[in-house]
């Protein structure tokens, strides 16, 4: 019998240490992160320039485009359809199309009744419409079966239904039952928190769980339309944005801010015949 070289033995298996496996990240529990400098002041100013309730989520958002008319339950269900439809989708193109839904007839009970083809046709302007027409239907069947026609009272339900992330879902809930188990974070709130230094996150989730480790519990309900509508006024809007910060409390806070979001100031001023006014509120 031949002898195996030693090379051909293998050798013994080191046992596995902690650091060989990856470590699995830790929750964020709320309350348990130091706020960021000045956030409060930053918050209140967002919060003067937002008094005016002008923005495109004010009047084609989630809350203010369902039928109240017709009940808590249909509104709620609308509430949770105008959300499914906003992902990539600008706030008019959702208020076009909640427009023709409710025309059709935006029940559970009528949009389970509804054909594919029928129910694509209304909701083809918003973007992805094949895979929301699929996930609008599927919902329909769950929510007859399972909730007797109403939507999940809990984010942590309404997500196990087809298409609802975790932004959505913490929205939906906020407006049709006003609790608030967590922040609803979208892109654009990921993007300007970040550009405020108030996290440092690669992803809306991240800037989520960040936000929820220190913002106040009393703010959770409010910060999405809040935000979402100051980033609107601050890419779309821009003659009227820059208005608003020349002539609120603080016009050289509100012009640094903007100014971190992004907003290019001078070239704004220079295109709305501003120059005057905001080199006067910047003292030069």
């Amino acid at each position: 019998k031949s002898k195996k070289s030693p090379s051909a033995t293998k050798p013994p298996k080191s046992p596995k240490t902690k650091s060989s496996s990856p470590r699995k990240r830790e929750k964020i529990e709320p309350g348990s992160l130091p706020p960021p400098k000045d956030w409060e002041k930053i918050y209140s100013l967002v919060q003067e320039l937002r008094a005016d309730k002008t923005a495109p989520v004010d009047s084609v958002g989630a809350e203010a485009l369902p039928e109240r008319h017709l009940g808590e339950v249909v509104y709620r269900y609308q509430v949770l359809i105008a959300l499914m439809l906003s992902s990539q989708t600008k706030d008019a193109v959702v208020g076009e199309t909640m427009k023709a839904l409710q025309k059709h007839g935006l029940t559970v009970e009528n949009i389970q009744q509804t054909d594919n083809e029928t129910l694509n046709n209304l909701i083809q302007k918003v973007g992805f419409h094949n895979n929301k027409t699929k996930f609008i239907k599927e919902s329909a069947d769950i929510l007859i079966t399972t909730y007797n026609g109403d939507i999940p009272q809990t984010a942590e339900e309404m997500m196990k239904l087809p298409g609802v992330g975790p932004k959505m879902a913490y929205i939906v809930e906020s407006i049709a039952f006003q609790k608030n188990s967590g922040i609803g974070v979208d892109t654009h709130m990921h993007r300007m928190f970040n550009d405020l230094k108030w996290m440092k996150s690669t992803t809306p989730e991240g800037t989520r769980e960040q936000l929820e480790g220190w913002l106040p519990r009393e703010r959770w309900g409010e910060i999405n339309a809040l935000w979402v509508g100051f980033g609107q006024e601050v890419q779309q809007q821009k003659e009227k944005m820059l208005k608003k910060a020349l002539t609120c409390s603080s016009p050289l806070e509100a012009l640094a801010l903007i100014k971190k979001l992004r907003f290019d100031v001078s070239k704004e001023a220079k295109r709305y015949g501003l120059e005057d006014d905001v080199r006067k509120a910047m003292g030069s």
